[in-house]
């Protein structure tokens, strides 16, 4: 009945194959720590904008506990904090498969390890940090430098960049936003081993313009998946 009167007041088209198309999808539910619905303890449900709030008030207090407070001004920590914080509810969210229930936990999804967009927007922060410690102009990398895969950690890396427009194709086709999350979770990993790599240093090395290239075309396809999920990246920790 929804989609036919969409059509009647003429927001969808006539023809199911045309565009722009809709489509019904189900979703699981999101429990509490007690296996239950998510709800309060007076057992009302809770508000999507006193989660946001509440993650950005854990968010402002670490970044505060790591010293933060005395290195950066008030408004690079509070929109800092709404970044990670509201990433950290999203990506919660959009990780797991649509169809699963899971159990809503602020501890789990605001730490900085594991797969978590805390997690990811830091590793996105620190591939900046690595860029903007060279010293050099990325643009003028991007137009005079040549990439290079010659180790196996940037081939590995290299390719699994370039399987993101498939990964973004498959997302779209089958709604569902977890196949992104999956990916951007792996890069952040392939890359970490790539840069942990003793034999793979960036800065200093005689491949400093190609592994330096290498780490931007990672930031810009991080940037891209955390645009599509609705993140807001970071870019200093």
């Amino acid at each position: 009945m929804f989609f036919k009167a969409a059509k009647r007041a003429g927001w969808l088209p006539q023809g199911d194959s045309s565009y722009p198309k809709a489509s019904h999808v189900g979703f699981g539910l999101v429990l509490g720590e007690d296996g239950k619905r998510f709800r309060t303890r007076n057992t009302e449900v809770v508000r999507l904008v006193d989660l946001l709030d509440e993650a950005k008030v854990r968010s402002k207090a670490a970044l505060i506990e790591r010293g933060k407070g005395e290195e950066w001004t008030e408004e690079e920590i509070e929109s800092t904090a709404e970044a990670v914080g509201y990433g950290a509810v999203k990506y919660a969210d959009l990780k797991n498969n649509r169809l699963t229930n899971y159990t809503f936990n602020f501890d789990q999804m605001l730490n900085d390890k594991g797969n978590t967009a805390v997690y990811l927007l830091y590793a996105h922060a620190r591939i900046c940090s690595i860029i903007r410690r060279s010293g050099k102009d990325i643009e003028e990398l991007k137009n005079k430098g040549t990439l290079v895969l010659g180790h196996k950690d940037e081939r590995d890396l290299g390719l699994h960049l370039l399987q993101f427009a498939e990964v973004v194709e498959e997302a779209c086709t089958n709604l569902l936003p977890n196949v992104l999350c999956d990916y951007l979770y792996n890069l952040s990993e392939i890359f970490s081993k790539f840069y942990s790599n003793p034999e793979c240093k960036v800065i200093g090395s005689d491949m400093e313009t190609s592994r330096l290239l290498l780490c931007e075309a990672t930031a810009v396809v991080m940037r891209k998946c955390f645009d599509l999920l609705g993140i807001t990246p970071i870019y200093k920790i």
